[in-house]
């Protein structure tokens, strides 16, 4: 896997911005906005998205749910709930990855061929970097190789550190 292929992209910017299918938000169980990249999306998205949120129940840890995305570039908002990070022993590995593969599987029903994902569980939930970097590439690369359909995946970054994380993880897939 090659970063800035044709197919994943590692960019540092703000998901609002993007003119992508679907962002993905980094949501927290009520979906209902919080701080970060959820709030920044809810703001960016209007009132409307808040208001669609509220008839969907919310959402559990490792879940994801689809919303259009209002106000944004992006067609679509998946939300998606990650772990806090409890010091590894909670199970919070495979439900980062289930955040990804969920987030993937609602985007493709949907009809996604571009999708931006932000740096799931990386800021208030405390998940180790390296750690939420490889889960994240091992995942993209996964649905990538199995649904050619997909034609772009771009990982954003909030900063250059956790672009340079990302990077520093692309020769272990």
């Amino acid at each position: 896997m090659k970063p800035q292929s044709n197919r994943l992209k590692i960019v540092v910017g703000d998901i609002t911005d993007l003119d992508v299918d679907a962002i993905v938000n980094a949501a927290n169980t009520s979906l209902l906005g919080g701080g970060g990249v959820d709030g920044a999306i809810h703001r960016a998205a209007g009132h409307e998205l808040y208001e669609f949120c509220k008839k969907l129940g919310g959402c559990k840890v490792g879940e994801a749910k689809i919303t259009p995305g209002f106000n944004l570039p992006a067609k679509h908002v998946i939300h998606t709930v990650g772990p806090v990070w409890q010091g590894g022993n909670r199970n919070e590995d495979e439900l980062l990855a289930n955040c990804y593969r969920n987030s993937f599987a609602v985007a493709l029903g949907a009809g996604v061929r571009t999708i931006a994902f932000p740096a799931i569980s990386t800021g208030v939930y405390r998940f180790p970097h390296d750690r939420a970097a490889e889960i994240a590439l091992r995942e993209c690369q996964a649905a990538l190789d199995a649904h050619p359909e997909l034609q772009c995946v771009t990982l954003v970054c909030f900063d250059k550190a956790m672009e340079t994380t990302y990077k520093r993880c692309l020769p272990l897939q």
